[in-house]
């Protein structure tokens, strides 16, 4: 049987429930009625690239393939981003958080959904910049998508996710395309290899070598996450962070309905108590 004509018609409300349940049992994610389209439309490649005739055969091909069911998975948890996406956050940390750090101290950031790695680039032209002044720093940037990872650690981006940064950090830590890569920047070597990136499932327990953290950003991911969910990570997270230390949301997101341990500073802000 042909499968052009797959769509989200073509996926019936039980199917989807599936992989509703599916992606909730992996990634603590709940997809909405309304994904459905999105849903379709994502792995409808996949289902052709298998000649098969249903999002059920697809389904149950899952259930056999590891390394397709990440693939799966990958599809269906990436959104696109940009750089320095919601600037109050770096105006935040560069002017409250980093200015009284102290001085020859380690600082530690986790970019605990990073994506494509934009925000983990952000972040890190940022503290390039405070390096100057005698800070060392770190960042690890983390995501549940394979594919996602492999993209950021190339670093190449469409020049539209880059309007908001700085001419003079475009100028010192990007390379702009040409021939093939017309459109695109790349972000030089030399910042890629100081942001280190890793898959980690905020749904799962913690790896145990991740250490603390002076800043956690978690921005825009927990819209996706039921309320026990979003609460179990929070708990997690907060776990590795050091006293005193900020977490990041996103400023559509908030940690209203359950106890985090952590002070609102301002919305979408907020600190472990010292």
């Amino acid at each position: 049987m042909g499968n052009s004509h797959l769509s989200a018609f073509s996926l019936s409300d039980q199917e989807f429930a599936k992989f509703q349940a599916l992606l909730f049992d992996i990634a603590g994610i709940h997809l909405a009625p309304a994904k459905k389209t999105m849903l379709a439309g994502r792995l409808q490649r996949r289902i052709r690239a298998y000649s098969l005739a249903s999002y059920g055969d697809y389904f149950r091909l899952l259930q056999q393939q590891e390394a397709e069911l990440q693939i799966a998975v990958d599809l269906l948890t990436t959104n696109e981003t940009y750089f320095f996406r919601e600037p109050k956050h770096f105006e935040f940390l560069q002017k409250q958080i980093l200015s009284s750090h102290p001085d020859g101290q380690r600082f530690r950031i986790w970019s605990a959904a990073c994506s494509s790695g934009e925000e983990a680039y952000s972040l890190a032209m940022l503290m390039s910049e405070h390096a100057a002044r005698g800070c060392s720093w770190e960042i690890v940037a983390s995501d549940i998508s394979v594919r996602m990872l492999e993209a950021a650690a190339r670093g190449i981006y469409p020049l539209h996710r880059a309007e908001l940064i700085p001419q003079d950090y475009k100028q010192k830590y990007c390379l702009r395309g040409i021939d093939e890569q017309e459109g695109k920047l790349r972000v030089e070597q030399a910042l890629r290899e100081q942001v280190r990136f890793r898959q980690i499932n905020l749904n799962h327990a913690l790896p145990g070598d991740l250490g603390r953290f002076d800043l956690v950003l978690l921005r825009n991911v927990m819209i996706y996450f039921p309320l026990a969910t979003k609460r179990d990570v929070v708990q997690r997270i907060v776990k590795q962070m050091q006293p005193g230390a900020h977490l990041f949301i996103g400023h559509s997101e908030t940690l209203h309905g359950f106890e985090s341990g952590l002070q609102l500073i301002q919305p979408s802000i907020y600190q472990k108590p010292a």
